[in-house]
Formats: C-alpha cells, sequence, structure tokens
C-alpha cells in the first residue's frame, strides 16, 4: 500500500469512528488537528466527556492490535497536544479522557460493515 492509499485509508476510518461517536450522541468539536507536538484524529464531547480519540485501522487481524501502536511516546505527544487544545479552548470545563477507536476493515475502504471497538479512557 503506497503512502497514499494509506493516508486515505486513515481519513476513512477516522470519517467511520466519527460518525459512530455521533450515532451515539456526541459532538465531533474537532478532525485532524495538529500543533507543534503532534496531532489529534478527532476531539469530541457529550454531557459528561471531552474526549480525545486516537484512530487505528487495521485491514487484517494477525498484526497486533491497534491499540498496540499508541505507545508510551505516541501518548505523551497526544497529552501534549490536547494539553495545546485545551490552552485554546478554556471555555470548555467536561472531564477530558483519551479514547482509541480500533477499526478491522478487511477489504479496505470496500468493507461492507467495518469493526469499531471503542476503548475509552485507554490511557
Amino acid at each position: 500500500m503506497s503512502g497514499g492509499e494509506a493516508k486515505l485509508l486513515g481519513r476513512w476510518g477516522e470519517a467511520l469512528a466519527a460518525e459512530d461517536r455521533r450515532r451515539q450522541g456526541w459532538q465531533i468539536l474537532a478532525a485532524g488537528y495538529r500543533s507543534r507536538f503532534g496531532e489529534i484524529d478527532l476531539i469530541a464531547s457529550n454531557d459528561k466527556y471531552l474526549a480525545f480519540i486516537e484512530v487505528k485501522l487495521r485491514t487484517r487481524e494477525g498484526f497486533a492490535p491497534g491499540r498496540a501502536a499508541v505507545d508510551a511516546r505516541k501518548q505523551n505527544r497526544l497529552r501534549a497536544t490536547a494539553e495545546q487544545w485545551l490552552s485554546q479552548h478554556p471555555e470548555l470545563t467536561l472531564q477530558p479522557r483519551f479514547d482509541v477507536a480500533e477499526i478491522l476493515a478487511p477489504q479496505g475502504t470496500a468493507t461492507k460493515s467495518p469493526r469499531i471497538t471503542w476503548i475509552e479512557n485507554a490511557f
């Protein structure tokens, strides 16, 4: 898979995760938020939480689960990026948390029913 194809597949997975959260009553506040520290795929809120969401899409189950790619280094970058976003939005006083959305899509974007597994409060 080329870099462009992987990026397209990743954006498709992020859109799936955002739509799934919307169906569950969440509001998507930002997608692809970037700072000098890194990127947060999705930022969403409901009546209790402000979730900083890392989306990991896999086309095969044989590899490590998506959550395994969110190692300590990635977690630190996500925390720093979330702090940057929070400093720009002091009006939001919801409890922050970090979630991981694992998406399994064996046929890539042609997958009819991708499986989404949410790991809430992942770290």
